[in-house]
This record gives C-alpha cells, structure tokens and sequence, in this order.
C-alpha cells in the first residue's frame, strides 16, 4: 500500500543513484541478505535500537537493487526470483532473532513468520496465474516499518516486551489481512 503510494518518487530518485553505482545488483540484493541476518543478530542480543537501523539499511539496499538493474538495463528473471528469495529470508531472520530475545512469545513470532510468508506467497501464487496481486494493506515495507517504529519506541521508552508483543501482534494481524485481501483479490479477477 505504502510501497506503491511511493514508488514513482523513490524510483525516480533511485534511479539516478542505481545508474551510478557499478555493481552488480544481485551483489547488493545479497549484501541486504547479510544486513538483515545481523539485524536479527542484534535483535537477538536485545539491540532493538540497532537492529531497527540496520532494518533501515537493509531496506536502502532493497531499493538500490532494483534501481541498478532498472537504470542499468540489467534486470534479469534470476535477478527478481534472488530478490523475492533474499527478502523472506530476511524477514524470518529479523523476527526469529526478536523471538530469541525473549521480547516476544515463540507462538506470535511463528504466526509472524508465517504471516509474513504467506502474503508474498500469496503474491507469487496469483502471479503465476497472470493476476497482478500487489494489493493489501501490509505489505513488506509496511512489515518492516512497523517492526521499526515498535522497536525504537521500545528502545526509547522502555516497556520492550509489552511493546515488542504490540508490535509483533499488530504485524501478524495485519499480515494476515492483507492474506486475506489478496485471496479475496484473485477470487474476483479469476470470476469475472
């Protein structure tokens, strides 16, 4: 929802970054892999304030991708199948390591996971059958702030794990939302 609201402006300013940066864009993809897993690491020793900045750098490194190989003429089917197969492992990465923290429950962080899964499945799944399916109220970016903004108010004002568990059950819950939004989505294109 977010990310298409934006995405004509951050493609314009991307762009002009990605048509000058020589690098291989599934080298930054990966690099936002490796950025995510050590933000789960410092999620995982309590670091909420850190692991949120490195969300954010990751999150630039997602963005840059993409513009490289849009600017660069260097989009590729290999390409866009890494970048979807990096971001699910980052999200589990960043949730598994909140979980091993203890500032939320093992159940709500495996319904976060799951959740988060099962919107870009649900994607892909409608993809493959020729429906654009870019609908629904959380998407990843949305995913990814909300973890943001829970944790920095968690690091500022105290309260991580009540704060923690808002956030994580408020991710899960619009997850699921937006499951249901895009399934409802691919019923109605597919009867009509």
């Amino acid at each position: 929802m977010l990310n298409n609201r934006l995405r004509p402006q951050t493609n314009e300013i991307t762009g002009k970054i990605g048509k000058n940066i020589p690098i291989n864009p599934n080298i930054i993809t990966l690099l936002g892999l490796f950025i995510s897993i050590f933000a789960g690491v410092l999620f995982a020793s309590g670091n909420l304030a850190a692991g949120a900045l490195f969300i954010l750098v990751s999150g630039v490194c997602d963005m840059i991708d993409g513009a490289i190989a849009r600017s660069q003429n260097r989009k590729t089917k290999f390409g866009g199948f890494l970048d979807s197969t990096c971001d699910r492992f980052a999200d589990a990465a960043i949730i598994i390591g909140i979980m091993y923290s203890g500032f939320v429950d093992p159940i709500l962080g495996a319904l976060a996971i799951h959740s988060s899964l099962t919107v870009s499945y649900v994607r892909s799944r409608a993809e493959s059958e020729g429906i654009k399916c870019s609908v629904g109220i959380a998407e990843r970016a949305e995913r990814l702030l909300i973890i943001v903004v829970g944790s920095i108010i968690a690091a500022i004002f105290g309260g991580s794990h009540s704060i923690m568990f808002a956030t994580m059950a408020l991710l899960t819950i619009l997850s699921y939302i937006t499951v249901f939004q895009r399934v409802y989505h691919v019923y109605v294109e597919l009867n009509n």
